[in-house]
This record gives C-alpha cells, sequence and structure tokens, in this order.
C-alpha cells in the first residue's frame, strides 16, 4: 500500500497544489514535538525536491526554534475530498525572515499578507504515498479571514511588537531566532 520515491512526480504536484490544508512536524532530540495545520494558500511546490511554505504569524513559534537545533521536518497532506491519499514529505529545511535576501525573493510566490513571519525552505529527501483508506471524506467551505483580518489591523509595527511578545521563546524555553541578525 505505502510507496517510497525520492522525488514528487507530476501528479503528486498536482495533488499538493490542490490542498487546503497541510500539516508540519519538527522536533528537537529532547521536548516538545511540534505539529501544526496550515493552510491559507501558504504551500509551493518550486521543483520535484524542493517547496517552500509561509509562515503567517501565530501564537507560538515552535518550528522555527527546532529547526535551529534539528533541521529535519515532515509534511503531511492527506486528501478529504475525491480519491483517498495521505502524502508525506521527509527533509530538511530552512528558516529565511524578512530580512533576508532569500525571504524577498520567495514571498513573491504568496498572496501579500502583512502577518507574513518566515518562509521555510524544505529540500524534500523522501516522499511517501498511502492509501487514506481511513481518512473521511470532508467538503472544503471557506478559508477562514481572521487571521488575516487580525494582521492587518495590527499593521506591521503591531505585528512586530507581537513577535517580541509571544514569538522570541518556544514553549520548552528556546529561542526562534526571529530577531537575530
Amino acid at each position: 500500500m505505502a510507496k517510497k520515491m525520492d522525488a514528487l512526480n507530476a501528479k503528486l504536484q498536482d495533488f499538493i497544489a490542490e490542498q487546503k490544508i497541510f500539516f508540519v512536524a519538527t522536533a528537537m532530540k529532547e521536548g516538545r514535538i511540534n505539529l501544526s495545520p496550515k493552510g491559507m494558500d501558504s504551500l509551493r511546490v518550486l521543483n520535484e525536491n524542493q517547496l517552500i511554505w509561509l509562515n503567517l504569524t501565530g501564537s507560538g513559534n515552535e518550528t522555527a526554534a527546532q529547526l535551529l537545533e534539528s533541521n529535519r521536518m515532515t509534511i503531511m497532506m492527506c486528501a478529504f475530498e475525491g480519491n483517498p491519499l495521505i502524502l508525506r514529505l521527509y527533509g530538511s529545511a530552512k528558516i529565511y525572515h524578512p530580512r533576508d535576501k532569500e525571504f524577498e525573493a520567495y514571498i513573491k510566490h504568496f498572496p501579500a499578507n502583512t502577518g507574513a513571519r518566515q518562509i521555510f525552505d524544505m529540500h524534500i529527501e523522501m516522499v511517501q504515498t498511502s492509501c487514506g483508506f481511513a481518512v473521511p471524506l470532508m467538503e472544503f467551505k471557506e478559508e477562514r479571514t481572521i487571521l488575516k483580518d487580525w494582521a492587518e489591523k495590527k499593521g506591521k509595527e503591531g505585528i512586530q511588537d507581537y513577535w517580541k511578545e509571544k514569538n522570541t521563546i518556544s514553549l520548552d524555553g528556546h529561542p526562534t531566532g526571529i530577531f537575530d541578525k
């Protein structure tokens, strides 16, 4: 049932483009494992072994803190509509902040969002598919606009203040690097 590949084929790239939600997992050698749902048109496949995703401002910044210690990342998607499928992407990731030239190059791939916090650049080392037969069928209704509206209301300075208050240290007390040079 499960298949392993070294890269994304065209069919899987099309599958990714259709998804409304994906899940990101990272972990340090010790401490909590971070598993986060992501959405809002924030993922792009650049080629068969590279993708980027735009990380928006949230209540924590665990992924960034954990990648500073270990650059391992797993992304998972599953089909809630159409043919069943679970797709897992295993690889290593780099973090780019608004201060980085790579951020400026990659941000052009996404719709404008005041809450843009980082871009993660993932090199895909292994692709795994599995059946997804037990994943429920659910119908997509619409994107929530709450996070985007909140960020726009705060504005760029308000977002920076929020980062200082909520996004500099992880749950386990590790720095996130959000303001490092």
